[in-house]
Parts: C-alpha cells; structure tokens; sequence
C-alpha cells in the first residue's frame, strides 16, 4: 500500500503544474501532459524490463498480466483515497468507524491481490524475477521522486 501511495503522491506531482485544460487531457492544444504521462509509463516499463532481466518471450507474457495487476491495485488504492475525509467534522462516529472498517477490507484486498499475481507472475517469470520486479517497482518511484524535488520550480509548467 505504501508504494500505491508514494506512485500516486508521484504522478500527482508530476501533473500538479501542468496544464490541465481540456485540450490538454486530448492531447491537442499542445498540452504536455499526456506527454509527460506517457514518457514516464515508457520509463517504468524499460526499467522494469531491465532490473528484471525480461526475455522478450517474457515480456510478452508478462506485461499484460502487470498492466492487469497495476491497474487493479490502482482501482483500490483510488477507493481507498475515498476513503479518506479531508474533514472529519461533519462525520459521525458510526460513519468514521465505517470508513475506517472499508479502509481495512480495501488494504485486505491489496494484500490478497498482490499474493494472487505473486503466483501468476510465478507461472511467466521466475520467483527470484518476481523479487526483483518488486524492488524495481520500488526503485523506479524513489528515483522518479527524486528527480521532481530535485527538478527547479520554475520548470513545473514546461
């Protein structure tokens, strides 16, 4: 869950300064944004089939059951942040409670989807391949996080 938290945190970053006009989001008008989005999914994807040393037979095999997990485990995180009140004032115990219990089956879930594609990326790549995908995936979100506090102010926008 922390890294579904810090690969948000990250892409919210990351598009927070850019322009978000609806000609932005198509892709026209000269927006960057689903520029940016896209290097950066092609830089996850190279580091990832580096670290993890993929054949292409691998790869072929084993980026769509990865882009199935991560958009899974995308889904819950983002019922998760729904999860969570930016005000806890105007709620009741009973609905505090409630969210928190929700919070808790949500974070179950992550748990027993991330031990289901442990055993499917078991059946494409090979365990100590699977230990490293999980470093890389952990790698790749600090190195980018890194990079965006280290990146000047001024450039948010470009």
């Amino acid at each position: 869950m922390n890294y579904l938290f810090r690969t948000l945190l990250l892409l919210s970053l990351l598009t927070a300064g850019l322009p978000a006009t609806e000609a932005a989001a198509q892709g026209g008008g000269g927006g960057r944004r689903p520029e940016r989005l896209s290097q950066l999914e092609n830089a996850r994807v190279a580091y990832i089939t580096q670290k993890v040393s993929l054949t292409p037979e691998q790869a072929q095999k084993f980026w769509p059951l990865y882009n199935e997990f991560t958009a899974k485990r995308r889904d819950l995180n983002q019922r998760l942040r729904q999860l969570r009140p930016s005000q806890t004032d105007g709620l009741s115990d009973q609905q505090l409670r409630d969210n928190f219990n929700q919070s808790f089956k949500l974070r179950e879930q992550d748990i027993d989807l991330e031990k289901d594609y442990f055993e499917k990326f078991q059946r494409v790549i090979s365990v100590r391949q699977v230990a490293a995908l999980f470093l890389a995936e952990r790698q790749f979100t600090r190195e980018v996080i890194k990079r965006v506090a280290d990146r000047p102010r001024g450039r948010a926008g470009e």
